[in-house]
């Protein structure tokens, strides 16, 4: 269980709005390709569905764990979404998902992934079930409760990591709203996330590296950009929400700013 503990700590758990099978798949699917680690030139939200097509995640009782393989190296990555109303997912059981866990699978780790899916069986079946992920008032708790079940797979207790969390939270939160719009009418909204760079040297105005064209117009014509973004990891700037994932200071004094922008549309 230890992707969906870095998933946690990294952020990458999200409240889904009301939304079809495909919309939620599509949301997370953005989230992956967004962790600076993926790199660029595979297209995960359409190799996820294709999957997706072929064979149903759904596992029961309101999980469901979709997944796409890498032939690249790297870690056994995922995220995760909440839908409190449930998802129509076309399950076995019949059941709504209310608890959607996406993995994305190097080779060299199938047989993480294989004990990653076995750990969160015996978390839910320990549990009783997902009752409380599905009752659960906010995002806060359903994070809570994930922690719960790591702690049970791997046989500990992880409390330094629910105190990493707390200082995740406001960071976390940024995400639930920017994704929950709250006071519009959500099940009308259509949600657009792109993963961008930010470099930013002494002598030059910030650079935008992004294949999205009409983003990277926009933000380059904002002269502080770097300082909105930098005050707290969280900017409404053109039109969109920018979300700080990671930064890294080079030599000459560059640096390099790792983002998510998110619009509604």
């Amino acid at each position: 269980m230890k992707s969906l503990l870095n998933a946690l700590e990294e952020g990458r758990l999200i409240e889904l709005p009301e939304a079809t099978k495909d919309e939620a798949l599509e949301y997370l699917a953005l989230l992956i390709e967004a962790i600076p680690d993926i790199g660029t030139g595979d297209d995960i939200v359409a190799e996820v569905k294709a999957r997706e097509n072929a064979a149903n995640s759904a596992l029961g009782n309101g999980v469901a764990c979709p997944h796409v393989r890498a032939s690249k190296d790297g870690e056994l990555l995922c995220a995760a979404g909440w839908s409190p109303r449930g998802i129509d997912y076309g399950a076995p059981d019949g059941k709504p998902v209310h608890l959607v866990i996406m993995y994305h699978i190097p080779d060299a780790q199938r047989n993480t992934y294989l004990r990653e899916i076995s750990g969160l069986a015996k978390a839910i079946l320990a549990a009783g079930g997902i009752d409380e992920i599905i009752n659960a008032p906010d995002l806060n708790t359903v994070r809570h409760k994930l922690l719960d079940w790591v702690g049970i797979a791997l046989d500990a207790v992880v409390p330094e990591a629910k105190a990493r969390m707390i200082k995740l939270e406001a960071k976390q939160a940024a995400v639930a709203s920017a994704l929950t719009m709250a006071g519009t009418d959500k099940a009308k909204l259509a949600y657009k996330l792109v993963a961008f760079s930010l470099i930013k040297t002494e002598n030059a105005k910030p650079l935008i590296l992004s294949q999205d064209k009409d983003l990277v117009e926009a933000l380059e014509k904002i002269p502080n950009l770097v300082d909105l973004i930098g005050q707290n990891g969280d900017a409404v700037v053109a039109g969109y929400r920018i979300l700080l994932r990671s930064s890294s200071a080079f030599a000459a004094g560059r640096q390099l700013f790792e983002c998510l922008a998110v619009k509604a549309s």
